[in-house]
């Protein structure tokens, strides 16, 4: 299984889902991450593969949402 980077998102409803979705594709790639919105904590999962944390939390913030690593 590949490594993972997890991080928790303020991305809390499918509205916010289709907002990230763009800058998250073009930035990982598209399958290459998804987001439990049924978590209390908005778990981002990345493909560890995909890119760095500075990139997905950069990603996140761009459109208009924070990402915090939960991955050490």
């Amino acid at each position: 299984m590949n490594e993972q980077l997890k991080f928790k998102t303020t991305i809390h409803c499918g509205g916010c889902l289709a907002a990230v979705t763009p800058s998250l594709n073009q930035a990982v790639g598209e399958g290459k991450w998804q987001v439990d919105i049924d978590n209390p904590n908005k778990i981002l999962t990345v493909d560890a593969n995909a890119a760095t944390k500075e990139t997905i939390i950069a990603a996140v913030g761009k459109a208009g949402f924070k990402a915090e690593s939960l991955t050490v």
